[in-house]
């Protein structure tokens, strides 16, 4: 069993405060745990108002499952948020 990582960095430059960063992120969190069954955070830059960070952590027994997770997530992301994706990290463990 592999324990799969992934970290997603967003650009949400309409954004202009903390509270307004906070909504998004809550609500995207709450989308990625009810769809895909992965345990969500906020993992980094919170306190800079248009950055938002989030890392993704699921298990798997293959990494053919991972890969196709990893994948749908992606494509998720992309339809579900006006935020510019910066970067993605996968990572397996």
């Amino acid at each position: 069993m592999t324990v799969n990582i992934m970290t997603v960095k967003l650009y949400a430059p309409w954004v202009h405060s903390l509270k307004e960063k906070r909504m998004i992120v809550k609500s995207l969190c709450e989308k990625l745990r009810s769809r895909f069954h992965v345990c969500v955070i906020e993992s980094d830059a919170q306190d800079v108002h248009q950055t938002i960070v989030i890392s993704i952590v699921f298990p798997s027994l293959e990494n053919a499952v991972a890969d196709s997770t990893f994948e749908a997530i992606q494509s998720f992301l992309e339809r579900s948020t006006d935020a510019e994706i910066v970067e993605i990290l996968t990572e397996r463990r």
